[in-house]
């Protein structure tokens, strides 16, 4: 078992009781690095927001494909393949489910270079990916779907 955490940052600017307030903010980690972080520019409109930070729908994406990522990296290891890099545009769908918005759907695209003579097949591929997925520690904890393309 692991305690894993964030410290989260933040100072009115702003109008607060108008809701005109800023939604800027620093998370920081325990290995020292800080990350500027806003809501999301989808969510709440600038001036309030800021799109150069990272929203808390960008970092709960990023979390799952790179959860998926380690996982799968490691099983194709462990089964003799070598993976030279790998890369995904993942994506979530934030929309109404019936009893409110929530991220409804991740979707991840990875994009896999496999050393020569180290590549699993169709069907191994196919097989690694839904093994990561049941292995992923956020993958099991979120109740939204996710699909690998």
């Amino acid at each position: 078992m692991s305690r894993h955490t964030a410290m989260i940052h933040w100072k009115r600017e702003g109008d607060f009781a108008r809701k005109k307030y800023d939604r800027r903010h620093r998370w920081s980690f325990d290995g020292g690095i800080e990350v500027p972080a806003s809501a999301s520019p989808h969510v709440v409109p600038a001036p309030w927001s800021t799109p150069n930070a990272v929203d808390p729908e960008e970092a709960f994406v990023a979390a799952i494909s790179s959860c998926h990522m380690l996982t799968f990296l490691s099983l194709a290891a462990n089964d003799g393949f070598v993976a030279e890099s790998y890369e995904d545009e993942a994506s979530g769908l934030l929309a109404n489910d019936g009893s409110g918005e929530s991220i409804v759907e991740v979707v991840l695209k990875p994009r896999i270079v496999w050393a020569e003579g180290k590549a699993p097949s169709k069907t191994e591929l196919t097989e690694l990916h839904e093994r990561a997925h049941h292995e992923c520690y956020i993958a099991r904890a979120v109740k939204c779907a996710i699909r690998v393309e």
